[in-house]
C-alpha cells in the first residue's frame, strides 16, 4: 500500500512544480523585467555556477543561500528568510538620525578633541563623506525585499523581488556628481542636500541604524589620530588606492604609514 502512494505521489509532486513554473513563466512573460540570464525548470541558475565568474562572485561573497540556486527550496522557507523580512517590515517605523553637519576647521592643538568638538571641525566631516563616497564600506548595500510589485528604473518588479543597490555606482555616477573620480571634500561644503545620493548607509526606513553612531566615531577617531600624530608616507611612491576583492573593497595593497607623537601626546600619557 506504501508503495503505492510513493509512486502515486510522484506524478503529481511533478505536475504541481510543472504547473507553477509556467505560471511564473506566464506572469514575467507580460512584464518589463530587468535583463537577466535564462533559468531552467526546477534547478533555476544552477547551471551558472560553472562559469569562473559566478564561482568568484560566491567565493569573495563568502556564502552562499542554497535558495539562490534552486528556487525551489523558497517554497518549503528552508532558510526562513522571508520570513524574517516580512516580520520585520510589519514593525512600525523608527525614529531616524540622521547628521547634517557640514564640518570645516583645524583640530586643536592645546585641547584633546572631544565628541562635542566635532560639530566645530568641518572640513574633517567633509573628508569622512568624501571617502565613504569613493570607497563604501560596503559597496552592494543589504539586499532588500519588494513588498508589492513595483516599477524601478522603469523595469517592472515583482513582489517578494530581492533588490541589490549598487551604492558603488551611484557615488561614482557622472550624472549626479561633479568629477566623481576626484577626491574632493570641499564638494560637501556647498551646503547642497547629498542625503538622496551619499548613501554608504542605506537611506529610507531600511538605512543602517548606527550610522549615526558611526560617523560620531569615525569623526573622533580620525580627528585623534591628526591631533596626536604627524603622519608621513614610508616611502616616495603615493599610498596605493587599487581596490582588492571582497564584498567590502579592501585595499589590494595594506596600508603602511610612519607616525611621530605630536607633543599633545603627553597629555593622554600622564
Amino acid at each position: 500500500m506504501e508503495d503505492i502512494l510513493f509512486y502515486t505521489s510522484l506524478p503529481l509532486i511533478f505536475i504541481l512544480f510543472t504547473f507553477k513554473f509556467f505560471l511564473q513563466t506566464k506572469r514575467h512573460n507580460h512584464q518589463n523585467l530587468p535583463p537577466s540570464p535564462p533559468s531552467l525548470p526546477i534547478i533555476g541558475h544552477l547551471h551558472l555556477l560553472k562559469p569562473p565568474i559566478m564561482r568568484d562572485v560566491f567565493a569573495y561573497g563568502g556564502a552562499a543561500n542554497p535558495a539562490d540556486f534552486l528556487p525551489i527550496l523558497n517554497w518549503f522557507g528552508v532558510n526562513g528568510y522571508e520570513k524574517k523580512v516580512k516580520a520585520l517590515a510589519k514593525r512600525e517605523s523608527q525614529p531616524e538620525y540622521y547628521t547634517d553637519q557640514i564640518i570645516k576647521g583645524l583640530i586643536m592643538v592645546k585641547t584633546l578633541v572631544d565628541e562635542p568638538d566635532i560639530s566645530k571641525l568641518p572640513y574633517l566631516q567633509s573628508i569622512i563623506s568624501e571617502t565613504l563616497r569613493l570607497c563604501p564600506a560596503a559597496p552592494m548595500l543589504v539586499p532588500h525585499l519588494s513588498s508589492d510589485d513595483c516599477i524601478i528604473g522603469g523595469f517592472d518588479v515583482p513582489r517578494d523581488t530581492m533588490v541589490l543597490v549598487n551604492a558603488w555606482a551611484v557615488h561614482r555616477d557622472p550624472e549626479l556628481w561633479d568629477e566623481p573620480e576626484s577626491f574632493k571634500p570641499e564638494r560637501f561644503n556647498s551646503g547642497e542636500d547629498f542625503s538622496h545620493k551619499l548613501i554608504p548607509f542605506g537611506m529610507g526606513r531600511r538605512a543602517c541604524p548606527g550610522a549615526g553612531l558611526a560617523q560620531r566615531v569615525v569623526g573622533l577617531t580620525l580627528g585623534s589620530l591628526i591631533q596626536c600624530f604627524d603622519w608621513n608616507r614610508v616611502g616616495e611612491e603615493m599610498v596605493d588606492m587599487t581596490e582588492g576583492k571582497g564584498t567590502t573593497t579592501p585595499k589590494a595593497i595594506p596600508l603602511e604609514a610612519m607616525c611621530k607623537a605630536r607633543p599633545i601626546v603627553s597629555k593622554v600619557l600622564s
